[in-house]
């Protein structure tokens, strides 16, 4: 017996966009524990301090996408039509969200005086301030991932409307693999609305010359 994903291409589309918003969202967890920016404070009384940014200190939108694109998985086990093609323009829009809060780490001149904003650490005390690239790196290609299983999940709500208007003809034409049960009882259905027996010609059939 073959497996019901082989059998469904929209099917293994499906699975396949939900496992790439899965990896997405680790990425962008992952991404938010990590250090983005690493400050060095003295404020002229004590030692000099080192201060991490976290991913989640620098952009506080990281673990939100990631936990909305867990729910995107979820949603797309449950929804079909044009509200999974409204899930895909969303997820879409937060893969294009996430990379702009990745891109954001290089784009800025001076990432120390709004690391030191971020935790609350006077900017006249600062000495230094060094990025590691690691964390948003990790959260562009997880923002790329989640623009792919958007792709996957358009092409799998078109496929499905596809095979929705797929003619009684060409619906006989493909249940000629005499495996693809699910087919049969299509076209089987389409005979009875065109008032034709669908049994009657299987009858002929295994009846012959004795």
């Amino acid at each position: 017996m073959s497996d019901p994903a082989q059998r469904n291409p929209g099917r293994k589309r499906l699975l396949r966009g939900a496992g790439l918003l899965l990896i997405a969202a680790g990425g962008l967890w992952g991404a938010s524990k990590l250090t983005w920016v690493r400050l060095r404070s003295f404020d002229g009384l004590g030692e000099p301090r080192t201060i991490l940014v976290a991913g989640a200190d620098w952009s506080a939108a990281l673990f939100p996408l990631a936990v909305a694109l867990v729910a995107a998985a979820i949603a797309t086990l449950a929804i079909r039509g044009w509200a999974l093609r409204v899930l895909a323009v969303l997820v879409a829009a937060i893969g294009a969200g996430a990379a702009y809060l990745g891109v954001s780490l290089w784009a800025i001149r001076d990432a120390g005086p709004r690391a030191a904003d971020v935790k609350n650490v006077p900017v006249s005390t600062l000495i230094g301030a060094d990025r590691l690239s690691g964390g948003a790196t990790i959260t562009v290609i997880a923002a790329i991932v989640a623009v792919l299983a958007a792709v996957t999940l358009l092409r799998a709500a078109q496929g499905a409307v596809d095979t929705k208007y797929q003619t009684p003809a060409a619906r006989r034409t493909d249940s000629a693999d005499p495996g693809d049960k699910k087919q049969s009882e299509r076209v089987m259905w389409d005979s009875l609305d065109d008032g034709n027996d669908p049994t009657l010609g299987r009858a002929e059939g295994s009846s012959g010359p004795t």
